[in-house]
């Protein structure tokens, strides 16, 4: 399959490395190419320059956002919440129509330091923001409640843990689904949340996930729920 990742940080690092391991055919979106592999020093994360890490991943490409979405079959949102809109209206509304858009963004927001608060939340998220902007687009959210460590890697986590999944159009979901089931997770640990409105709980989930990783002083762990 053609991916299109739109994101050179961590996030899309780790998603396009797991998925040129699975031998799709996966291009990089970003601003400025010339710009991004010019960058020499790392993350604010710690992730590698992206020339350093495109030498370890020779045949996954770097483009502009608008020619990796244009022959993409799938596009993964994995830009910065706060940068998400832009980034999907510089790729083009032409090259979003008709085709699956999983969004794994949050609206963080640290313009007043740490822990941020959301920019998006109660009455609206990202995920529908984007729906509303791209009409033609397919939307759904999924895989923006756990590090991206574990959205590639499911069975680092010992024990039975979830991967939401929300959105408004079925084969969209199901196409979806199919991918996460290629990273690892199991059928029976996705658990289908119903139309894309079910995206603002899961964004707000963030304020939490970030308390939990400081108490245990790590990210990798995930969410399960326990029923009788």
């Amino acid at each position: 399959m053609k991916i299109a990742v739109l994101g050179t940080g961590m996030v899309g690092q780790t998603l396009a490395g797991r998925l040129d391991e699975l031998d799709h055919d996966v291009t990089v979106g970003t601003r400025d190419p010339e710009a991004t592999r010019a960058r020499a020093t790392p993350g604010e994360s710690g992730t590698p320059p992206f020339s350093v890490w495109q030498a370890e991943h020779p045949r996954v490409t770097l483009s502009t956002f608008a020619t990796a979405t244009e022959h993409a079959d799938l596009i993964i949102n994995a830009t910065a919440g706060v940068a998400s809109l832009g980034a999907l209206a510089a790729a083009g509304a032409e090259n979003l129509e008709g085709k699956v858009v999983l969004d794994l963004a949050n609206t963080l927001d640290f313009s007043h330091g740490f822990p941020p608060s959301l920019s998006v939340a109660n009455t609206d998220s990202l995920a529908e923001q984007i729906q509303r902007a791209h009409p033609t687009a397919k939307v759904v959210k999924s895989l923006n409640t756990m590090s991206c460590k574990v959205m590639v890697n499911p069975a680092g986590v010992p024990g039975d843990h979830l991967v939401f999944v929300c959105g408004d159009d079925t084969a969209a979901k199901v196409a979806v689904e199919g991918l996460l089931r290629q990273l690892g997770w199991a059928q029976g640990a996705i658990l289908d949340l119903g139309g894309l409105g079910a995206a603002r709980g899961t964004e707000m989930i963030l304020p939490l996930w970030l308390s939990v990783m400081q108490k245990l002083g790590t990210a990798d762990f995930n969410f399960a729920i326990a029923r009788a």
